[in-house]
């Protein structure tokens, strides 16, 4: 029987322990993301609502994160569900309610299908923590100016029905910013922060934390952006597609990761 010497074989067995070492300690970065798995059994949703652009006028449909949790979680043929190619979570918007007949909000003018932070449901501006990152690519940008909206920063419902910013992509790959200057007041100031090209992978990250707001594209720089007359009121996060002209949109996710004072949500992403 052929045996190594002992000097060898220690290092030998020292170099396998090595190869065998875990790179993450969460299983779930192991993996690709799964074609036949609903979009909750890739990401984890249970922390967010969804938003439909289907209902009763002015009632728009919501799921809730515990019906979108796991591979047999909620999907919708039609405007939400997984790609069969590479298992992106896949939104769809038709249009607008004139020209498709799509249901929007009250206070909206627009249709959406997008996700809706709701655990915490909002959060404090000055906390040291607040970052929403995405991996995502946008197949088709509705033919409004700005575009679709794919990231955005809202008032807590009990304080404003308007958002504190919206990141856009336009047909022609333009990212921007808008942010509200005064509460209830459509005031959006536009910045465009960066340019990628539709149909193609992308990467943003929104930061409302220690009373600023900033943003960044493909992991450059963040980009300070001035809030005028708000004053960190209390604000939650959403991301989807959020269709801002007439014509469809689609939208297709990697990843969404939120933190919070420095906690990850254990959401995902694509290895």
């Amino acid at each position: 029987m052929f045996s190594l010497p002992t000097a060898t074989l220690l290092f030998t067995l020292g170099l396998t322990l090595t190869a065998a070492a875990p790179t993450t300690p969460n299983p779930l970065h192991t993996r690709g993301l799964n074609p036949s798995c609903a979009p909750g059994g890739n990401l984890d949703l249970t922390k967010f609502n969804l938003q439909l652009p289907t209902g009763e006028a002015f009632h728009p449909d919501q799921i809730s994160g515990s019906k979108l949790a796991g591979c047999s979680g909620y999907t919708n043929k039609d405007v939400f569900f997984t790609d069969q190619s590479d298992g992106a979570l896949v939104l769809k918007v038709c249009g607008s309610s004139d020209s498709c007949g799509c249901v929007t909000t009250k206070n909206s003018k627009h249709c959406r299908t997008e996700l809706r932070e709701k655990s915490p449901n909002s959060w404090s501006p000055k906390a040291a923590v607040n970052r929403l990152h995405a991996s995502l690519k946008v197949v088709k940008a509705d033919d409004s100016a700005h575009g679709t909206v794919v990231g955005q920063i809202h008032v807590d419902d009990s304080v404003s029905k308007k958002p504190v910013c919206e990141l856009f992509v336009n047909k022609k790959g333009e990212v921007s910013m808008g942010v509200e200057q005064v509460p209830d007041e459509s005031s959006l100031k536009i910045s465009k922060v960066g340019t990628v090209t539709i149909g193609k992978k992308f990467e943003y990250e929104i930061r409302y934390e220690k009373g600023n707001l900033t943003v960044s594209i493909d992991g450059g720089e963040q980009t300070f952006l001035g809030t005028g007359g708000l004053k960190s009121p209390l604000s939650y996060f959403k991301a989807g597609n959020y269709n801002q002209g007439n014509s469809p949109s689609e939208v297709h996710f990697y990843s969404i990761d939120v933190q919070h004072d420095g906690k990850k949500k254990d959401v995902p992403e694509e290895e």
